[in-house]
């Protein structure tokens, strides 16, 4: 393979034929930044939901759990999925629809999110069990720290960048 050739042969995929071009799914370089964005949002709103469950108990007791609970579980939620779904249309790389099935499902993701924040927004409004401003500040503040968490490992993160000039 010479540095102008892109095609991916069996000698760059592990292949175990030599010159035979690869048929493993190639996938793009950010994908395990992508994936320790989703593991490391995980992990962050797992913690978030703590806190705001143990921070909403000594505001307003058991409502106040409930609401930060919540709360921090929305963001954590739709944080974690934008990352999840930029690294699951990833995995159809190979295919020759890539861009279509690529945008598909990111763009269906945050179709999903704005469904149901907005459904979860009329359906949460008003109720008595739990404490909307906890709600609020959960997923206030939620957003932030995923966004803050996002940005870290997205700027340690190392991918390979190649230059092919002529």
């Amino acid at each position: 393979m010479t540095e102008h050739d892109q095609t991916p042969t069996a000698a760059t995929t592990g292949s175990t034929t030599a010159g035979e071009p690869a048929t493993e799914n190639f996938m793009p370089t950010s994908q395990p930044v992508l994936l320790r964005a989703v593991k490391w949002g995980i992990v962050v709103s797992i913690l978030l939901i703590v806190v705001f469950a143990a921070i909403g108990w000594f505001v307003s007791g058991m409502t106040g759990v409930v609401g930060g609970a919540i709360g921090a579980g929305i963001a954590g939620i739709f944080l974690t999925l934008t990352a999840g779904s930029i690294a699951f249309g990833n995995r159809f790389s190979a295919s020759p629809a890539y861009l279509q099935i690529f945008f598909s499902i990111v763009m269906g993701a945050w179709l999903l999110k704005i469904v149901v924040f907005i459904a979860a927004a009329m359906l949460l409004k008003d109720q008595e069990w739990l404490n909307s401003t906890m709600l609020f500040l959960g997923i206030i503040i939620g957003v932030v720290v995923s966004l803050a968490v996002n940005v870290v490992v997205f700027a340690r993160g190392r991918i390979a960048i190649a230059n092919y000039s002529d």
